[in-house]
């Protein structure tokens, strides 16, 4: 077996396990995504993780977050249950596609083209302000298109690597019009299946720290209920400028991989 990182288990590996995740568990909760986009460049960057191992180990620690985010927003009936259902359809299909593709694409390009998606979603968050009454209704319209945005999410995740969360909460709020809260509570429930299938692909390549992946899933459980909670105290516009300052922190480690990308070549 390939030893996927040296990093001790020492006091600080368990602090530092346990600070990511009460970070990412914040932003999971606040913005209604994984926090895999936080977890994975903390690992590789203070843990010493390769990037593919860090990524196991963060979609396995987004199972117990992603839960306690979505019964936080339930209580308060913000999760539309079938339509994350069919996202996660989609999605789980799409992911296969994606890594299919993975090896016949150009992954600079591909990442230029998200930071493009990115900063046009960024523009739009200031233009669109959410209602806090709009629901997800299910119909002939909405459902095929809930399964076309999951297909799309799982290529993406495939090919880049990025949670659903980034491209789902967006979506809903700019296509389908739907609440803010609805959207950050339906994303993490379609998280679910999506990171346990995946979880257990990466089981199978023992591509997991099962030891840093429950630190940080713990961690991440005790803040994700304060995220949610904050998110539904803030006003909806305050909550799009606060989604986009976080959509440039992932735009911008999007350009820097794709510029680091076209250097190696």
């Amino acid at each position: 077996m390939i030893e996927r990182t040296r990093t001790p288990r020492s006091f600080r590996f368990s602090a530092v396990c346990v600070g990511v995740g009460l970070l990412a568990g914040l932003m999971s909760g606040l913005f209604g995504v994984g926090g895999g986009t936080v977890i994975v460049p903390l690992l590789v960057l203070l843990l010493g993780f390769d990037q593919r191992f860090a990524a196991g180990t963060s979609l396995a620690a987004i199972v117990p977050t992603a839960s306690v985010g979505v019964i936080t927003y339930a209580i308060d009936g913000h999760v539309a249950w079938i339509p994350a259902l069919i996202l996660a359809a989609g999605a789980v299909g799409g992911a296969q596609i994606g890594t299919w593709l993975l090896p016949k694409l150009s992954q600079t390009a591909l990442r230029w083209a998200f930071v493009a998606f990115l900063v046009a979603v960024i523009v739009s968050l200031y233009f669109v302000i959410p209602s806090r009454d709009a629901e997800l209704a299910l119909t002939w319209v909405t459902g095929p298109s809930l399964l076309a945005l999951g297909v799309v999410t799982g290529i993406l995740a495939g090919l880049l690597g990025v949670g659903g969360g980034i491209i789902v909460v967006p979506a809903l709020l700019l296509l389908f019009g739907t609440s803010d809260l609805v959207a950050r509570g339906t994303s993490l429930l379609m998280m679910i299946p999506t990171a346990i299938s995946g979880t257990v692909g990466n089981l199978r390549r023992s591509n997991v720290d099962l030891l840093a992946a429950a630190c940080v899933g713990i961690a991440a459980c005790t803040t994700t209920a304060l995220g949610a909670s904050l998110a539904k105290l803030v006003d909806p516009f305050v909550g799009n400028v606060l989604f986009s300052i976080f959509l440039v922190f992932i735009a911008t480690q999007m350009a820097v991989k794709a510029v680091r990308g076209r250097h190696q070549r």
